[in-house]
């Protein structure tokens, strides 16, 4: 099935209105991106799919926020940089350094040309020698042989020069001609990072950092570092991605209309940032993998093979995007560090570039219980990178089970605190039937230290769970429906008379929110002026009831307080500033 389309399809691109081919041309920069779709996917992802021997699949976690760190670096696989602009190309003006090419086009003036042959060879040559220095020596006879009388800047050749592309260090760009034509326009392209600018700015930004303070530096810089790339698709990565990022963040506080395109050798993915909507203040993201499908989706399975859409159908690989959507950073938010979420999920088809995208692949409730089920279980096949510096393969250990749970809750927190009551039921029960059974305490008494881990990381997401209630509550919200002042402050009151006695694990940047949404709600003018401020016989019975309950919670509050002081002790500034 590949083999053919890859056959059939060079120098053609998917055209999503009729799912047919379309020659290479594209007016816009939203025309580009699918071009390049199909020849990033067919060079970059099938093809390595069908010749490389045990293919490293993306496993459907990965494109999950948080993003793991990469720990394998699969140098047999391709990995790539380019950026595009929806412009020609200004080389003086430009804000970073690459290797100029010239579309033949760009020297076509009437008043400057007496023989057009002449300088059409010479250009067209200047481009050859200039693209074949860049490559390695092995590769220039077969580069010479293939594109020695050809336009290498013209976008009908760039499916068959991407191999070479591919082999070049550094990124490639993409711009308008004279014409108005997309054609390659630079190789060899340093994008500028300026990572350590950027990072303090952020930093700034967001209140992590102040001007001179080293500690408030030292211990939030890697906090404001993850949220930064985060924001941007990445984890703390290779320099590829990392300058990629940056790049993209700086191109889009200029307003270009842009695309910023990245393939590591470590997560086998496609990343694509652009300014595909001016107005957003972030790039927009967008990965594409090869995913395999989760054996237990009988229903999506069923479907994706009636309509053809498996790369290979034996082992359920198909063509995943995932779009995701940025997050500003809130410090009063439970899920303070949660800077990206995914937004929507397409499957395309191999051959036509048809998307399916109201399947739930990457986001499934059911598949996550199931998941932690065989992770329990020790039936788990698969692997994740632990406190980011061990590959665990499988779970047929209990030091292997408990460091599998580990970083399954450490990756899913955000996602457990938000889903449903019905949801975290089912967490609660198979984690509680796993870390509470009688028949593993010796063992876990022998791992103490692992099994301690595991059970702070379990309470985070319990007691987080409260905070993200108390939130709603403070916009009188719960469960989407609307509360009353009373009723509002009467479950606040009910949920922290609970957490009191839950934090035996403590966590102080639970207890600062809870203290903080707390003062909020207390301290609003409104219910100080309605209520509080004034004499009971003036209240009515509900007016007592309110003032009643503001009682209980500023009494509860001091109560939080006072254990917050004994935890951390007088000065209150490193514990509020440092994020665990």
């Amino acid at each position: 099935m590949w083999e053919k389309a890859f056959t059939e399809a060079s120098g053609y691109c998917w055209d999503k209105k009729d799912g047919g081919p379309c020659p290479v041309k594209a007016g816009s920069l939203g025309e580009l991106k699918t071009i390049l779709d199909w020849s990033h996917i067919t060079q970059c992802l099938l093809r390595p799919y069908f010749e490389t021997e045990n293919y490293p699949l993306v496993e459907w976690r990965e494109l999950l926020p948080s993003f793991e760190i990469d720990l394998f670096e699969y140098k047999q696989l391709p990995g790539f940089s380019l950026v595009a602009f929806d412009r020609p190309l200004n080389s003086f003006q430009e804000i970073f350094q690459y290797d100029v090419l010239h579309p033949f086009l760009d020297w076509q003036k009437e008043d400057l040309i007496k023989d057009a042959c002449v300088l059409e060879s010479s250009v067209l040559a200047a481009n050859l020698r200039l693209f074949q220095s860049r490559l390695p020596k092995m590769l220039h006879e077969d580069f010479e042989r293939q594109f020695g009388a050809s336009d290498i800047c013209g976008l009908e050749n760039y499916f068959d020069l991407l191999p070479f592309l591919l082999h070049l260090e550094r990124a490639h760009i993409l711009a308008k001609d004279s014409a108005g034509e997309y054609c390659l326009t630079g190789i060899y392209a340093s994008l500028p990072s300026e990572l350590d600018t950027e990072l303090k700015r952020f930093g700034m930004k967001i209140g992590k950092f102040s001007p001179g303070n080293n500690l408030r530096y030292e211990c939030n810089r890697l906090f404001v570092y993850q949220f930064l790339m985060e924001q941007h698709g990445f984890p703390i990565v290779s320099e590829r991605r990392t300058s990629a990022a940056l790049f993209a963040r700086r191109l889009l506080r200029m307003g270009e209309n842009f695309m910023v395109r990245v393939l590591g050798q470590s997560d086998r993915t496609i990343t694509t940032l652009s300014s595909r909507f001016r107005n957003r203040r972030y790039p927009r993201i967008e990965k594409i993998a090869l995913v395999q499908v989760d054996q237990r989706q009988t229903e999506a399975i069923t479907l994706l093979k009636d309509q053809g859409f498996f790369v290979d159908e034996k082992k359920r690989v198909v063509i995943l995007r995932v779009i995701y959507k940025q997050h500003d950073y809130n410090p009063k938010n439970i899920r303070e560090d949660r800077a990206i979420s995914v937004q929507a999920q397409e499957i395309i088809h191999p051959l036509t570039g048809r998307v399916l995208s109201h399947l739930n692949i990457i986001k499934d409730a059911s598949s996550m219980i199931l998941c932690l089920n065989d992770i329990v279980r020790g039936e788990f096949q698969g692997k994740i990178t632990y406190k980011r510096q061990e590959i665990i393969q499988d779970t047929d250990s209990h030091e292997k089970r408990l460091k599998f749970l580990f970083s399954w809750l450490s990756k899913h927190q955000h996602r457990i605190i938000d889903y449903s009551d019905e949801f975290f039921a089912m967490i609660v029960k198979v984690m509680d039937s796993y870390l509470l059974s009688p028949e593993n305490y010796k063992v876990f008494n022998e791992l103490n230290d692992l099994y301690q881990d595991v059970w702070s990381r379990y309470s985070v997401i319990q007691q987080g769970r409260k905070i993200r209630i108390l939130e709603d509550l403070k916009n009188r919200q719960y469960k989407g429906k609307g509360l009353s002042h009373l009723e509002a402050i009467r479950q606040m009151t009910e949920i922290l008379g609970e957490l009191k006695f839950e934090i035996v694990n403590y966590f102080d940047q639970l207890v600062v929110k809870a203290l903080a949404i707390g003062r909020q709600v207390v301290d609003d003018p409104y219910l100080q002026r309605r209520y509080m401020r004034r004499p009971d016989d003036s209240l009515s019975d509900y007016g007592r009831a309110v003032k009643k309950y503001c009682g209980r919670l500023v009494s509860l509050l001091d109560e939080f307080e006072a254990i917050r002081k004994t935890r951390v002790g007088e000065d209150m500034t490193v514990g509020i500033d440092v994020v665990l």
